[in-house]
C-alpha cells in the first residue's frame, strides 16, 4: 500500500513561532499572538497535519491600561508550550516588559493569571526545562531583542525554582554566536533533554532567510557546540526555522517551524526528523526542507483546519477571532439573532483603522480565497461606518458609511504606510436600506480586488490592492463599526453570514 502523504504547509496562516507538545495521544500547539486578544491560541492535532483551533490561554494582555489601544507588533513574542507536573505551562517573552509564565490544569483552562518572571527590556524567547534526569532541576533559556536591549546574538540561561516563580540567579551567557563565524540574530531557543546530553534547538540568521541550529553540552551552562540542521538549499522554504521537536507514541521524531511569507505571514511546515549515527539531529531531507512526505505513523484523522466562517449565533463570535488591543465591554452585544451586532465605537482615530482598538480580526489565509460578509449598517449617526477590511502597515476597506445627507453609501478606502489618514479609493454610490453584501478576492500574492452588491448585482471597485504585514505580523481580516467623537450611543452595524471560499 501506499502511504498517505501530507504536504507542507500544515497550518497555511499566520501561526507564528510555533510551539508543540504531545500528551499522551494529543499534540498541542501555541504562536505568537503580539497585541492582539485573546492571546496565545491554542491548537489541536491527533496526526500533527490535521489542526483545530480549540480556544486561547491569555484572555487579556496586562496591565491592561498599556494594551487600551493598538500595539501591533509588541506584547506576546515567541511562547514555549510546556507540560510537567500534570499542568500544562507556557512562557512568553514581552519585549517591554519581561518574561511571563501562565500555568492550567487542562489545555482549555483555567490559566493562571500572568506571573512576571523576570523584568527587564529585550527579554524574549524564554523555554523552561525541568530536568527529570537531575532530581526534577528546573532551568530557563531565552534570547535578547536588540530594539530594547542593544544586544542581541546570545543566550541566556537560568536555574529557576521548579514551581516557575522565581529565578534563582542572575544569568550567564550560554551560547554567544557573536563567536560562532557567521551566526547572527540567534534566537528562539527550545531546551531539551535527549540521550545524556542538554539540547538547544535555535535558530539564527534572520526570520526571512536564517536556518535552523542545534546545540548540544553536557552541562545546561555548556560549552555547547553548535550544528546546522535546517536551511533553505535549494528550495522554496526561505528562512525554514524557529520550531517544535515532538516525538510520537510510536517513536517518530518530527519538527514543525515556520516559513515567513510577507503578508501571509508566518506559516507552519512539518519536517520529518531523526537522530544521526554521530548522536545528532537531521531535519527534513538531510538538512532540507520537504515540500511532501509520508504522514506520521499515527491514526488517521478526518481533514480539519482552524475555522474561518462564521454565523455569529446570538451575536457571538468564533474563536478565530481577535480583537487588536484589550476589548471593552459593549463593542460586541449578544442577542436572540444570528449576526455580529458591533457598536459603533466613537473615536478620534477614525480616518485611521491601524490605530483602532475596536478592529475584530482574524489571519489572511495563505492561499488565494474570496472574502464575503453582508452588512447593514443601523446608525443614523452622520459619518458613522462600519465595514471589511484587510489591514497590515497599509490597508483597505469596503463597507457602509452615513453621508452628510443622511443617506447610507456603500464606499472604499485606503491608506499607504506612510500615510496619516485614509483617502478614497472608488467611487461612491447609495446602499437602499443601508445594506451591502461585500466580497474581498485575494489572488495570489495576496493581491486584493474588491466587490459589492447593493442589489442590483455585484460590482468591482477599485485599483488592486497589494495587501501588506504589519513589521512581525502577517496582514489580517478585520470587522469593525465606528462613529465620529460626540456623544451617547451611536449605534451599531450587524455583520452575517462571513465566508471563506477558495479561488481554486
Amino acid at each position: 500500500m501506499i502511504p498517505e502523504t501530507y504536504t507542507n504547509p500544515v497550518l497555511n496562516a499566520d501561526w507564528s513561532d510555533p510551539d508543540v507538545i504531545r500528551v499522551g495521544d494529543d499534540f498541542y500547539l501555541t504562536a505568537s499572538s503580539f497585541g492582539r486578544v485573546p492571546g496565545l491560541p491554542l491548537l489541536h492535532s491527533r496526526d500533527l497535519v490535521n489542526w483545530t483551533l480549540v480556544g486561547h490561554a491569555l484572555q487579556r494582555l496586562e496591565p491592561a491600561g498599556e494594551f487600551r489601544t493598538p500595539r501591533h507588533d509588541c506584547a506576546v513574542w515567541a511562547p514555549a508550550l510546556r507540560y510537567h507536573d500534570e499542568r500544562f505551562w507556557i512562557f512568553w517573552g514581552d519585549p517591554d516588559q519581561g518574561i511571563f509564565q501562565i500555568n492550567a490544569p487542562e489545555i482549555r483552562g483555567p490559566w493562571t493569571r500572568p506571573h512576571l518572571l523576570k523584568e527587564g527590556k529585550g527579554l524574549i524567547d524564554p523555554c523552561p526545562l525541568w530536568d527529570d534526569e537531575n532530581d526534577g532541576e528546573a532551568y530557563l533559556v531565552h534570547a535578547w531583542a536588540k530594539s530594547r536591549a542593544g544586544i542581541n546574538n546570545r543566550l541566556t540561561g537560568h536555574r529557576m525554582h521548579p514551581d516557575a516563580t522565581t529565578l534563582l540567579d542572575d544569568g550567564k551567557v550560554i551560547v554567544d554566536a557573536d563567536h560562532i563565524p557567521g551566526w547572527f540574530t540567534l534566537e528562539g531557543p527550545k531546551v531539551h533533554r535527549h540521550d545524556g546530553w542538554f539540547w538547544i534547538l535555535a535558530p539564527a540568521g534572520g526570520v526571512g532567510t536564517g536556518w535552523q541550529g542545534a546545540f548540544r553540552s553536557r552541562g545546561f551552562f555548556g560549552p555547547y557546540e553548535e550544528q546546522v540542521v535546517l536551511e533553505q538549499r535549494d528550495t522554496d522554504v526561505n528562512g525554514p526555522h524557529q520550531g517544535a521537536w515532538v516525538r510520537t507514541p510510536s517513536g517518530e521524531d518530527w519538527f514543525l517551524h515556520f516559513q515567513q511569507r510577507g503578508p501571509y505571514g508566518r506559516v507552519v511546515h512539518l519536517q520529518p526528523m531523526r537522530w544521526g549515527d554521530d548522536g545528532r539531529p537531521v531535519i527534513g531531507d538531510a538538512g532540507a526542507p520537504v515540500a511532501v512526505h509520508r504522514k506520521p505513523d499515527l491514526p488517521p484523522q478526518p481533514p480539519a483546519e482552524p475555522a474561518t466562517d462564521d454565523d455569529f449565533p446570538g451575536g457571538r463570535y468564533g474563536r478565530q477571532w481577535q480583537w487588536t488591543a484589550n476589548p471593552q465591554d459593549g463593542w460586541a452585544t449578544h442577542h436572540s439573532g444570528d449576526g455580529l451586532r458591533l457598536a459603533c465605537a466613537r473615536s478620534a482615530d477614525a480616518h485611521d483603522l491601524r490605530r483602532l482598538p475596536s478592529l475584530l480580526t482574524q489571519r489572511l489565509p495563505g492561499t488565494p480565497v474570496g472574502v464575503e460578509v453582508e452588512l447593514r449598517l443601523h446608525s443614523q449617526e452622520l459619518g458613522s461606518r462600519a465595514g471589511l477590511a484587510v489591514l497590515g502597515d497599509a490597508y483597505s476597506w469596503i463597507g457602509l458609511q452615513r453621508g452628510a445627507d443622511g443617506e447610507a453609501r456603500f464606499v472604499h478606502r485606503f491608506a499607504e504606510p506612510v500615510a496619516e489618514r485614509e483617502r478614497d479609493a472608488g467611487e461612491s454610490c447609495p446602499a437602499p436600506e443601508g445594506r451591502v453584501r461585500l466580497r474581498i478576492e485575494i489572488g495570489a500574492g495576496a493581491r486584493c480586488r474588491f466587490f459589492y452588491d447593493v442589489g442590483d448585482g455585484r460590482r468591482p471597485s477599485g485599483q488592486v490592492f497589494a495587501a501588506t504585514p504589519w513589521r512581525w505580523v502577517g496582514a489580517l481580516l478585520g470587522l469593525f463599526a465606528l462613529a465620529p467623537v460626540g456623544t451617547g450611543h451611536a449605534g451599531a452595524a450587524v455583520f452575517t453570514r462571513f465566508r471563506i471560499s477558495s479561488l481554486h
